[in-house]
């Protein structure tokens, strides 16, 4: 029979001196909640050492996949194009989105006991509605620069010159913080004093919030409102776009458009992947958090590790650049002469 962790782990609701509580919490004497408890993705303890191994693995993969798409395009001169500038920011945003909760979750595979103080807790909250906030802006943004490129080629690169690049890139970190902000505002000043179990590998907002000692019905509306609004509005915004460059692409027949369908492909996967699972978490109504947590896996793990690879395999641009990085830093007996230098040095 497989070993429960969680029958194992027993964490006690942290109380603070009801002196030390604002006023309305003392009239109800209410205890604090100053941690809480990560149930996972799986209570069974044989099943722990295998996960730590794969999602290892997994994180590992998405640091040297997405590091490599910024390095390629930063060292390479003919990749400094408004596309590829998106790319690599797109790439910085997927490590951002696997690293605010991954790490814990690997090493707490080694541990019993899954908790998170409340104040990393919020943390978390924080930074996974900034960073997936900032991404769906983005996306927005590289279907934008696709459409100039296709559909007012003329124009491309007065349009999308190198400051409206950067203003669209810090547009997508201010969206994002708004959207983080609001959805923060929704939680901080809840009543925590009962339990303390989330059913998540992290702090995901529509748990959290459930476990306050109140009614949290409007604030779930409110929650779900915000998210559903960013999500569904940047999703459709999507769709118009590339609905927009498809019918341009099909009503021409070239060299250079079959490279464009190529590149669209791309793009509407990634969209395809990354919008899924969020539409999904706040919008539609699951009655079981089970399938949520997968959904979570899938655009913290699996995303920013599937992304690198869309955008490279049908690319020969990035593989001809990365080959060329390939052959300037990794020549036959580089290495051994490096070290040899640096041994030398000593």
């Amino acid at each position: 029979m497989l070993t429960s962790l969680t029958d194992l782990c027993f964490s006690p609701i942290q109380v603070t001196e009801t002196k030390s509580l604002p006023k309305s919490m003392n009239e109800t004497n209410h205890s604090w909640v100053t941690e809480f408890v990560l149930l996972g993705l799986s209570s069974s303890r044989e099943l722990q050492p295998f996960l730590f191994l794969i999602f290892s693995l997994f994180y590992l993969a998405i640091l040297l996949g997405n590091f490599l798409i910024i390095l390629t395009v930063t060292s390479d001169s003919r990749l400094h194009t408004p596309m590829y500038f998106l790319l690599a920011n797109l790439s910085f945003i997927d490590v951002c989105v696997a690293s605010f909760a991954t790490p814990k979750m690997i090493a707490d595979f080694l541990v019993e006991c899954k908790t998170i103080s409340f104040d990393a807790c919020l943390a978390q909250i924080f930074f996974v509605h900034l960073f997936t906030g900032s991404e769906m802006v983005l996306l927005v943004s590289m279907a934008y620069d696709r459409y100039v490129a296709i559909c007012k080629p003329l124009h491309y690169m007065t349009i999308m010159s190198r400051r409206v690049c950067v203003v669209l890139v810090l547009i997508s970190w201010f969206v994002g913080f708004i959207h983080t902000t609001s959805q923060l505002a929704f939680t901080v000043n809840l009543p925590f004093c009962g339990p303390n179990k989330v059913d998540s590998f992290f702090c995901d907002l529509p748990l959290v919030t459930k476990l306050a000692c109140t009614d949290t019905y409007v604030v779930s509306l409110l929650i779900v409102a915000d998210s559903g609004f960013l999500s569904l509005s940047s999703f459709l915004l999507l769709v118009v776009s590339y609905t927009v460059i498809l019918v341009t692409v099909r009503n021409r027949s070239s060299a250079s458009m079959a490279k464009a369908r190529s590149t669209l492909t791309a793009h509407i996967t990634v969209v395809t992947l990354f919008f899924g699972p969020c539409i999904f978490i706040y919008v539609w109504p699951f009655s079981s958090y089970s399938v949520d947590k997968v959904l979570a896996v899938f655009y913290t793990i699996f995303t920013p590790i599937l992304n690198p690879v869309i955008y490279t395999l049908r690319n020969k641009e990035v593989k001809a650049a990365m080959s060329k990085l390939k052959s300037r830093y990794l020549k036959p007996g580089q290495v051994s002469v490096v070290v040899r230098n640096r041994f030398l040095e000593t």
